[in-house]
């Protein structure tokens, strides 16, 4: 299950050597970004325990890597935590103790920071769907002490026997026993509770093949459980699927519409809400949202980190991180943010294998 060997830091990344450079990345002013030293290949969702431990999944990598005192100027190797996972992209840390989700198993390592020689991992779940078809997964603790796991729909658009396809879970992190939170979420790989209203805020991937700006990318809101966002019956604001928009079982739901849209096939990913105080009172409660860029569009669009702020209660959608694509040429895929203790803005960048630092230096 686990390989000790530290992971070898690649040369300037020259395994993904890009044509560009940090030079490239632009951010609002008063702001800098900068390139951590080590090297996580495939990064995807992180975690960051007491000690300053920064955990992070990959999805084709199959392995969890940990980075001892990785935020410090001295960070360790990369460690190959776990290994031989499928598609082990989700984590999270909960009392000292680390989380991680594959494709249809969740594994618990106790005192994460008192175990990084030799963990001892144990199977809190391993029966969800195996289903490799958005299988991936990203996970958090809500304050009710349950834990979030979305399983996302096994197709581009269909509806499923399973009811778990297309939801987001709650499970018991003692017993793995399971229910549904919300239904009709595509494919989820971002959530944030928002830090003063408690709700939580939900990345979900439209569904593809229906045109380049057809259906958006949706941030939704669930102020309860038992909402159902749309999918596979309408997407967006009413926007009817042309398969399911008129399927006999779409009358039996009342959909929620998103509260943001973004540009469809910008992929927004994993998401974290401001509650720090270094950046400015702009960003204060801001959400930040990693879009990992399109595969299926005529012209590019993602590769971004974008941020909604909020005037006067309203949600102000606009781009934070830019210059991952240049030209049409992508050379990173942001994956995940992640807000630090001192009020720093982490970002995963999964085509790169690195993590960058955002920092308010004005």
């Amino acid at each position: 299950m686990k390989n000790l060997k530290p992971i070898l830091v690649f040369l300037a990344c020259s395994i993904y050597a890009p044509s560009y450079a940090q030079e490239s990345l632009s951010v609002p002013a008063g702001f800098t970004i900068e390139k951590l030293s080590f090297s996580v290949p495939n990064a995807r969702q992180m975690a960051l325990s007491d000690n300053g431990t920064l955990v992070v999944g990959t999805r084709r990598k199959g392995v969890v890597y940990a980075v001892p005192n990785a935020l410090t100027d001295n960070p360790g190797e990369p460690i190959e935590l776990l290994d031989d996972l499928r598609m082990p992209s989700g984590v999270t840390i909960h009392d000292g103790d680390l989380y991680v989700a594959a494709t249809h198993e969740v594994l618990k390592v106790a005192n994460l920071d008192q175990n990084l020689v030799d963990p001892s991992v144990v199977t809190i779940k391993d029966d969800l769907p195996k289903k490799r078809h958005h299988g991936w997964k990203y996970i958090k603790f809500g304050a009710d002490g349950q834990l979030y796991v979305p399983v996302g729909a096994p197709c581009n658009i269909c509806l499923s026997d399973d009811e778990r396809f297309a939801t987001l879970l709650t499970m018991n992190p003692q017993t793995g026993a399971t229910q549904v939170f919300a239904h009709g979420l595509r494919n989820t790989v971002g959530f944030a509770w928002h830090p003063t209203t408690g709700d939580l805020w939900i990345s979900d991937n439209g569904r593809d093949m229906l045109g380049d700006d057809v259906p958006p990318e949706e941030i939704n809101v669930a102020t309860q459980a038992g909402q159902h966002f749309g999918y596979p019956f309408v997407h967006g604001v009413a926007i009817k699927d042309p398969k399911f928009g008129d399927h006999k079982e779409a009358a039996s739901h009342t959909f929620t519409p998103p509260t943001v849209n973004i540009q469809a096939h910008s992929a927004a990913l994993g998401m974290d809400f401001y509650a720090a105080k270094q950046f400015p009172d702009a960003y204060q409660g801001a959400l930040f949202i990693a879009e990992h860029g399109s595969w299926n569009r005529s012209k590019k669009v993602g590769y971004q980190v974008s941020v909604v702020r909020f005037e006067q209660g309203n949600p102000i959608y606009e781009p934070f991180v830019q210059g991952w694509l240049v030209d049409q040429d992508n050379w990173g895929r942001p994956n995940d943010v992640m807000v630090t203790p001192d009020g720093s803005l982490l970002i995963s960048d999964d085509q790169g294998g690195v993590i960058w630092r955002v920092r308010y230096q004005p």
